[in-house]
């Protein structure tokens, strides 16, 4: 399988609280829901698209229970590939604490989370699709088993909350595959990592 992240960021790289203002309060967060009075239905479309083609996801702990806790308790709408995606798909989410998940057709990952990913990514063809889960994304990044980054940049400076890149980690080199933008100024795009980058020799 192709292991995707797909991520929704600011323009300086926060990750955090996209979606309301009490989605992730963590480590005292005050500017949640950023991003949603800019998301429009040509973004929306496209971001559904992405989920419509998943054969799975992949969570980390906090991202899982935030889901679980809207579109695993939401009502079907009837028009929705976000919810049709993420109530009809399997789903893994890594813990070393979560042992009663409460969203039907869940497996929890408690060991060794990268040998679980890669035994994930052996199995014949499809796509295993990672939403939020930015330490999860971080280790997997470290762990080279990301195939496929989509980003979807959100033209706002938010100023303060976790950023999907820390201070320290791998360096990455990118191929951009993929490039869009949509009005109200969000921008796509989908890289493919290539190793490590060259740089210029003193």
């Amino acid at each position: 399988m192709k292991l995707t992240t797909v991520t929704n960021v600011s323009v300086d790289g926060v990750m955090q609280g996209l979606g309301g203002p009490d989605e992730d309060r963590s480590g005292g967060f005050e500017r949640g829901g950023w991003a949603m009075p800019l998301f429009e239905e040509e973004a929306a479309a496209f971001l559904g698209g992405i989920y419509q083609r998943t054969d799975a996801f992949l969570f980390g702990r906090r991202t899982y229970e935030i889901f679980a806790g809207s579109w695993g308790t939401w009502a079907d709408p009837g028009d929705s590939p976000f919810w049709t995606a993420l109530n009809t798909r399997p789903k893994y989410v890594a813990s070393t604490t979560l042992t009663n998940p409460r969203w039907a057709d869940t497996t929890v990952l408690s060991g060794d989370v990268a040998a679980a990913v890669g035994e994930l990514k052996a199995r014949q063809g499809g796509e295993l699709q990672v939403h939020g889960s930015g330490e999860l994304v971080r280790g997997l990044l470290d762990d080279r088993l990301v195939d496929e980054i989509t980003l979807l940049t959100f033209p706002v400076v938010v100023g303060q909350g976790t950023r999907l890149f820390g201070d320290r980690g791998p360096d990455i080199a990118l191929d951009l595959v993929e490039s869009r933008s949509f009005p109200n100024g969000i921008t796509a795009q989908v890289f493919r990592p290539t190793g490590r980058p060259r740089y210029a020799i003193d």
